[in-house]
């Protein structure tokens, strides 16, 4: 299961670009909250806090306890949806939180991670990594911080395919069986 990361924030009042960019200034990131069958309303979070979290998190997908001051509930389960960066900084500067319940399926982009050389490698062919991440269902609960492939079975001109491989309980793919995840290619 996926860490679940705690984070502050407050109800914003004001919005639109001038507001937005006054905030960032001040190092404090606007975002906005959605989902879960509750209206959306924008909020606002320290940079150095969100910062933080992605940096320790294995992807932007994660589920956190959101706190936010100013709201009627103030304790919220969300997934973080999207996170948008300054294009020469990379600081980050919007968030969008899709406010989740334990019993509902969620969807997340999860990245994969292959463990073990390939015998085909051994003999001298080139391990080619055709996709870096996965979007899965699951239950917040079920969510996995990463996926984890072996391909030391992976011989030369062999693939491993989705439908290959043993997804952790409660988590299932979107995409179909046939999608090519690794493939074993002799070198020129």
């Amino acid at each position: 299961m996926a860490q679940k990361f705690q984070l502050q924030t407050e109800m914003r009042e004001q919005t639109g670009t001038g507001v937005a960019k006054k905030l960032r200034r001040q190092g404090i990131v606007p975002g906005v909250i959605y989902g879960g069958g509750q209206r959306t309303y924008p909020v606002q979070v320290q940079e150095k806090e969100i910062t933080d979290l992605l940096h320790s998190a294995e992807s932007e997908n994660v589920l956190v306890d959101l706190v936010v001051e100013g709201a009627k509930e103030k304790n919220k389960l969300v997934l973080i949806q999207a996170v948008q960066h300054h294009v020469l900084s990379g600081a980050v500067t919007h968030v969008d939180f899709q406010a989740v319940r334990e019993d509902e399926e969620i969807r997340a982009l999860l990245p994969l991670h292959l463990h073990g050389e390939p015998a085909g490698v051994k003999m001298g062919g080139l391990l080619e990594h055709q996709i870096h991440s996965l979007e899965v269902n699951c239950l917040p609960k079920n969510l996995p911080e990463r996926l984890d492939f072996n391909v030391e079975h992976l011989k030369l001109g062999q693939a491993l395919h989705v439908g290959d491989v043993q997804f952790p309980e409660g988590v299932t793919p979107t995409v179909g069986s046939q999608v090519v995840i690794a493939l074993v290619t002799e070198t020129r």
